[in-house]
């Protein structure tokens, strides 16, 4: 029986004019971009949804990190704890050792070594002659510095001051090729000279016969000859031994343990007792005093 009332257009046109909207929509988005404004207010009217939906998530995340952070940070205080106490002990076995190391020198009424002081300083300006290893730092005679005063950084021996101005001084460096140093071999005491090469990485040992005991990775250090440098400061690494019979000496390299072209930092040693220790702010004071 056929219905009385007409019901509208059947399913199948339904779906064929909303397949055509749908088309004429993406048509006109996609090539006029008609709907942007009303995309971003939309996007407006959802975003705090997303962040409420996101929220959850979110409190976990942080919540979980700060438990690992916390966690991570107890055990680094512990072992700080650890390192501290370790250190401490370390620092009474080194006051032990050093005063049976003045009563043997006054039992064989050898000279007792005086304190080193330390003074920071940093680096102003680099020599830009490719010959000349050279660099000025920020201390200078109202500071306390002097002429052949040793110069290290954290890892080794770096040079010595060359000039000193009122406020600044000039270092040269221990790869300059005018600048020798004496050093020993840390492993059985031989005695050498290093000398710069004019290259950063490398130091030269002259007059080293073929018969001298110096192996590659020998730890070279400071032999205290010359009263320049203390002794048993680190200063370079052998790196090639090559024996040539047919030179009269052996052709010895080393590489200076020093961070020669990372240079920024350095400190300056002494062993004047009244000389200020190890601070820029007491040194800068110590300056404003005398002027």
């Amino acid at each position: 029986m056929n219905p009385i009332f007409n019901q509208g257009t059947s399913p199948a046109h339904r779906l064929i004019l909303v397949l055509c909207c749908s088309v004429a929509l993406i048509f006109f988005d996609h090539k006029m971009a008609s709907f942007e404004t009303a995309r971003g207010y939309l996007q407006s009217l959802v975003s705090p949804l997303q962040y409420m939906a996101n929220a959850p998530k979110q409190m976990m995340t942080w919540a979980s990190e700060n438990i690992v952070i916390r966690q991570q940070l107890m055990e680094e205080n512990q072992n700080f704890r650890e390192n501290e106490l370790f250190f401490h002990e370390q620092v009474m076995q080194l006051s032990i050792v050093r005063q049976e190391n003045e009563r043997l020198r006054s039992l064989l009424s050898s000279p007792v070594r005086g304190e080193v002081t330390k003074m920071f300083a940093e680096i102003l300006s680099v020599d830009s002659d490719p010959y000349s290893h050279q660099v000025v730092i920020n201390r200078g005679a109202t500071d306390g510095v002097y002429e052949g005063q040793p110069v290290l950084d954290e890892k080794g021996i770096v040079g010595q001051i060359l000039h000193v101005g009122v406020s600044s001084s000039r270092v040269i460096l221990i790869s300059d090729i005018s600048h020798a140093i004496p050093v020993r071999i840390q492993r059985n005491g031989l005695r050498l000279i290093a000398s710069g090469s004019g290259q950063i990485d490398r130091l030269i040992h002259n007059f080293v016969p073929h018969s001298a005991d110096v192996k590659e990775g020998d730890l070279l250090v400071t032999s205290g000859l010359g009263g320049k440098y203390p002794e048993g400061y680190p200063v370079s690494r052998v790196v090639l031994v090559r024996a040539d019979e047919s030179r009269e000496f052996a052709t010895i390299y080393s590489e200076p343990v020093a961070q020669i072209d990372r240079l920024r930092y350095m400190l300056l040693l002494s062993k004047d007792e009244t000389a200020k220790t190890a601070s820029p702010k007491s040194t800068n004071k110590a300056a404003g005093d005398k002027s």
